[in-house]
């Protein structure tokens, strides 16, 4: 990849909402609405993070991550996971040669952007096949650790868990994922587009606007971006307010979660807040920023009880209450 410089970081941070901006601008070509989720997506790139994406079929989830490779000039390869999936089929697997010697042939997991469809359609044992791949930037196969090529993201769809054939992930993959992003239905104006754009026979298509050095880029000058004290304070005061029985609980915590987020979310409030602070213009965040990024970050972190549950209380509720 060719090196990307700028003259300052207050350069590179007008260059980066000018990326962001074409990618949106490239984007919106194809996907209709979908606004936040597109900004949660292209925040959780930026901010070298893995996004989960949760939607009944039928809401062109996997469209969006297809247009989202389209326009940065990465390798991309889609998984469709199924429940005969294995986790060679995901890693790859050694096999023998003409020359009767072992060689490793990479699976789909190698390359930049990785579209896990569906991901809890498949067993636990071939979803943690991506656990180290997200966490690491690696995988092992028979002993022998192979590395990723960096930018590297993992972009998953999920049924909802009511669906028939579905898996729950593991707490512990959940908690890979920077944002769990919930897609609704398009409103009727925006379906009317959907339709007319989908239906005939000009296919739009997506320029590629911006490329892997300058992802790279972009992901170490966003943990470059200062933060003021209390706005660290405010992130991790917030995370401790969802854990149950502790000095932080609010009265919802107690009364409706069973446990609440690690210190990751914590992390991950103030990198999605330095990376929304620079989107918008900004050159540090605010608790403006924790806010706008803090119900995607918390809400598979935390755990409703059966309380919650026979009250109707969602997730979403309590965390907005806390802010």
């Amino acid at each position: 990849m060719s090196k990307v410089q700028f003259n300052s970081d207050v350069e590179a941070a007008d260059a980066l909402k000018v990326a962001y901006n074409n990618l949106r601008n490239e984007i919106g070509q194809v996907i209709v609405g979908q606004d936040e989720t597109v900004r949660l997506l292209l925040t959780a790139i930026f901010c070298q993070g893995h996004c989960l994406l949760v939607g009944v079929p039928g809401l062109a989830k996997t469209l969006l991550i297809q247009t989202i490779a389209s326009a940065l000039d990465l390798d991309f390869n889609r998984i469709q996971f199924t429940p005969d999936l294995m986790p060679s089929d995901i890693l790859g697997s050694e096999t023998l040669d003409n020359e009767r010697n072992f060689r490793f042939i990479k699976g789909p997991v190698f390359a930049n952007i990785i579209l896990a469809d569906e991901i809890n359609r498949t067993p636990p044992k071939t979803q943690s096949a991506l656990l180290e791949a997200m966490q690491e930037y690696a995988v092992t196969v028979t002993g022998k650790k192979h590395s990723l090529e960096r930018p590297f993201f993992v972009l998953a769809t999920q049924n909802p868990i009511e669906q028939e054939g579905t898996y729950p992930l593991p707490e512990a993959q959940l908690d890979r994922f920077m944002f769990m992003v919930n897609l609704d239905y398009p409103s009727y104006k925006q379906e009317l587009d959907i339709v007319k754009n989908t239906t005939s026979d000009n296919k739009k298509t997506v320029k590629k606007v911006v490329t892997g050095a300058e992802i790279l880029y972009f992901q170490h000058l966003v943990r470059r971006v200062p933060v003021a004290d209390n706005v660290v304070e405010y992130a991790v005061t917030l995370v401790h307010k969802t854990r149950p029985n502790t000095e932080m609980a609010s009265a919802d915590t107690n009364k409706y979660l069973d446990w609440g987020a690690g210190p990751r979310a914590s992390q991950n409030l103030i990198l999605a807040a330095k990376c929304n602070a620079l989107i918008n213009g900004k050159y540090s965040p605010d608790i403006e920023d924790v806010k706008a990024v803090a119900v995607p970050v918390l809400r598979h972190r935390v755990v409703r009880n059966f309380k919650a549950e026979a009250e109707h209380v969602s997730v979403e509720d309590i965390i907005k209450r806390m802010l």
